[in-house]
C-alpha cells in the first residue's frame, strides 16, 4: 500500500465514507439450531439485538440476527441468550462464533514491511503473534473468532470464512465497513 493510498483511507474513516466487504452470515453464537432462527424468530421484536452491547447484532429482513463484525466484535457477554423469549439462543449452547479468521499477507501493511499492530491491539486473547517484526499470523488454538480485528485493519487485510461445521450459512452480503 502505497503512502497515499493509507492517507487516503484514514481520511475517508474520519470522514465516514463506507467501504463494501463480502462477509458470511454468521449467528450469534448461543444456539444448538440452526433451523430455530428460521422458526422462531419471525414473531420476535429482536431483543437479542437491542441487548447486544457492541451493537454487533443486526436483525435481517428475514427478521432472523446476524452478527456484523464490521464495527466491533463479540465479547461472548451472553446478553443476546438472556433476552431471547423464544430459546433460540440459550447460555448452555454457548460457543465460539463459527469462523477461521484469516490474515491475507498480500493485503497486510505489516506483510509488506510496514510497521501495524492494529489488529494485534484489540486482540483479547493475544492470538495475533508476530514473526520478526513484520509478520503477524493468527495462532488457533488461542483466537477465539470475536472479530475485534477484523474492523481495525485499515487494508482489510483480516478475512473471516465460516468453519466446516457452518457450510450451510455461507451465504454472503455485502455489509458496510
Amino acid at each position: 500500500m502505497q503512502r497515499r493510498e493509507l492517507f487516503s483511507f484514514l481520511s475517508s474513516s474520519i470522514k465516514g465514507e463506507k467501504r463494501e466487504k463480502t462477509l458470511p452470515i454468521t449467528r450469534p453464537p448461543y444456539y444448538n439450531d440452526i433451523d430455530a432462527f428460521g422458526r422462531e424468530c419471525q414473531n420476535c421484536d429482536g431483543l437479542c439485538a437491542t441487548s447486544c452491547q457492541e451493537h454487533i447484532i443486526i436483525i435481517s429482513e428475514d427478521k432472523t440476527p446476524k452478527i456484523d463484525l464490521n464495527s466491533s466484535g463479540c465479547t461472548y457477554c451472553d446478553d443476546c441468550a438472556i433476552a431471547c423469549k423464544s430459546d433460540v439462543l440459550n447460555i448452555e449452547d454457548k460457543q465460539l462464533l463459527g469462523l477461521d479468521i484469516i490474515i491475507n499477507k498480500s493485503n497486510c501493511m505489516s506483510w509488506k514491511g510496514i510497521m501495524c499492530f492494529s489488529c494485534k491491539d484489540p486482540c483479547f486473547e493475544d492470538a495475533i503473534e508476530f514473526k520478526a517484526m513484520f509478520m503477524p499470523t493468527i495462532n488457533m488454538e488461542k483466537c477465539t473468532s470475536c472479530g475485534f480485528c477484523i474492523s481495525r485493519c485499515p487494508t482489510l487485510a483480516i478475512e473471516i470464512k465460516t468453519k466446516e461445521k457452518e457450510k450451510d450459512e455461507i451465504i454472503t452480503s455485502n455489509n458496510p465497513v
